[in-house]
């Protein structure tokens, strides 16, 4: 196979039909054939030799060179691909080092294995432009629904056609009663693409919450048009939905949107997600009114929110806890998966019995520590006091409140209590100490003895030991495993001390032992607030 004339066109005309074929540029067909040639070549004048193939776009002729780089002087490794500066002075007036001498070689006259090899670089070229081609297309439709036909199973894989491409829907991401013959025709969500050595992957699913917030997409224009916008969506896939929506239009109702004249937009998602019922509710910036509205059907009368712990309180009638929780617990789970907070639903009964628990233990906490009768105990629970520092170092004037007080009585009150808290700091000191507690640590300022004592107990005895801790060794937290928030306790966490707190206390332990200087604090803090107003702006 030699490159003459008679051949030249049918190389441009070989490659346009290549591109035609497999959809890629000519050019990189080209740019394939260029090479397979060039390794032919090499083969035919010496692998050491710098040999490079250039094929004309618009005439075919391809041309042999033979390039020389010019290097320095002890710099020469390949005496076929380079030459010194001195050697390139016979070619170059004023020769540098960098510079290319290009030569025109003749054109080789390929034999039966050089061909073959040609042809399987040129084969290989093809099928990683082909195969980059797909990828880029597909990539670019990653989190959106696609059309496809399904070509077979492969242990509980379907294999789906995508057009220029396979997808696969994995059996755990198909709708637990769907079952799929070849030719029937699918709508899948592309879920992910990756970029494999066997070609790209295309992973297509039908039970990703956002297969369904695309549906919706499609049947409702308020959502393609953004006046309408999909805030969360929470699935139990081919059983029940959640879906949050929010209007920024004030005269458009985003629930009824959703829902379609007489249902039909809504029934069009329900039948391609074969039956799943879909509650629409409507998103709310209010945590609170956020909840009670995904917890519907069911009625809340109360919801306390613990921010810092990630969790929510719900307070239901007691009739409603079983609509609530919903049948496997599928409604308190669809709404913690939509609102992102633990939820704790509890029947009223259930938190009055709390209530009374907490009562009883604050006013025996009072009998036992002040010596005060069932009943005085009880007025100072029911006028807000719960704990004794609260009583000891209060103002007079909110114990002369409580009827029956007089100004010598809430003076033993707060006498009797400050002498406990003291006999109490007294015990966890010497405790603290007979552990190990140095003075550095009992000494520094936001810990109280029994914050020292429980430290002591923790094994951190020095300022140095504290200072080592982090935040939530201190404050506790919560931490993700396996899609589960876990608690971890904190040395610290009985005594109330936040994350902040805790973060504050440990930098201040840090300076002063010297770890840290408090002008490079500053100064972070500084750029810390320039970025955020940056970020505003």
């Amino acid at each position: 196979m030699a490159i003459t004339s008679a051949n030249q066109l049918e190389l441009l005309q070989t490659a346009e039909a290549v591109a035609r074929e497999k959809m890629i540029d000519p050019d990189l067909v080209i740019q394939a054939m260029e090479e397979s040639l060039a390794r032919a070549a090499k083969s035919r004048y010496g692998s050491e030799m710098d040999i490079r193939v250039s094929i004309d776009r618009k005439t075919g002729r391809a041309q042999f060179t033979r390039v020389r780089t010019v290097v320095e002087d002890d710099a020469v490794e390949n005496y076929q691909a380079q030459l010194t500066v001195a050697q390139a002075k016979q070619y170059l007036s004023d020769p540098k080092v960098g510079d290319e001498i290009v030569d025109e070689v003749p054109p080789v006259d390929l034999g039966r294995i050089a061909a073959q090899s040609a042809k399987q670089v040129i084969l290989q070229k093809v099928r990683e432009a082909e195969r980059d081609k797909q990828y880029e297309e597909f990539i670019d439709r990653k989190g959106t629904i696609i059309n496809g036909v399904v070509k077979r199973e492969e242990y509980g894989n379907i294999i789906v056609d995508i057009g220029r491409g396979e997808g696969i829907l994995r059996r755990n991401e198909k709708i637990g009663r769907e079952s799929y013959r070849p030719n029937d025709r699918i709508r899948c969500y592309i879920k992910d693409v990756r970029r494999e050595a066997r070609g790209p992957q295309i992973f297509l699913s039908r039970t990703d919450p956002m297969f369904m917030a695309e549906l919706f997409k499609m049947e409702v224009p308020e959502i393609y048009d953004n006046v309408i916008e999909i805030k969360a969506v929470a699935r139990d896939p081919g059983s029940r939905a959640k879906i949050a929506v929010i209007s920024y239009d004030s005269s458009i109702d985003p629930v009824g949107a959703c829902v379609g004249m007489r249902g039909s937009r809504v029934q069009a998602v329900v039948n391609e997600l074969q039956g799943e019922k879909i509650d629409i509710i409507p998103w709310n910036e209010d945590q609170a009114t956020f909840l009670v509205n995904a917890l519907q059907p069911a009625e809340v009368s109360k919801v306390v929110i613990d921010e810092e712990a990630g969790k929510i309180e719900v307070v239901v009638p007691d009739e409603q806890l079983s609509q609530a929780i919903g049948r496997r617990g599928q409604n308190v789970r669809l709404a913690s998966q939509l609102t992102g907070l633990d939820i704790d639903i509890m029947t009223e009964s259930d938190e009055s019995e709390r209530r009374q628990a907490e009562f009883a233990e604050r006013t025996k906490l009072f009998m036992d520590t002040l010596d005060l009768d069932e009943f005085f105990a009880q007025l100072l629970v029911s006028e807000g006091f719960t704990n004794l520092e609260e009583v000891a170092y209060v103002d007079l004037d909110e114990l002369l409140v409580i009827e029956g007080v007089d100004e010598s009585t809430a003076q033993e009150l707060q006498t009797r209590a400050r002498e406990f808290i003291e006999e109490q700091n007294r015990k966890a000191l010497e405790t603290a100490r007979s552990l190990g507690a140095e003075d550095s640590l009992i000494n520094f300022e936001g810990l109280t003895p029994q914050m020292v004592e429980a430290l002591a107990k923790d094994d951190v005895k020095t300022l140095e030991d504290f200072a080592t801790c982090a935040d939530w060794e201190l404050a506790g937290g919560w931490t993700t495993v396996n899609g589960e928030r876990v608690k971890d306790e904190g040395i610290l966490e009985k005594f109330e001390v936040s994350l902040e707190e805790a973060q504050h206390l440990v930098m201040t332990a840090r300076i002063q032992l010297g770890w840290v200087d408090p002008s490079e604090l500053e100064a972070e803090a500084e750029d810390e607030t320039e970025e955020e107003e940056g970020d505003e702006a």
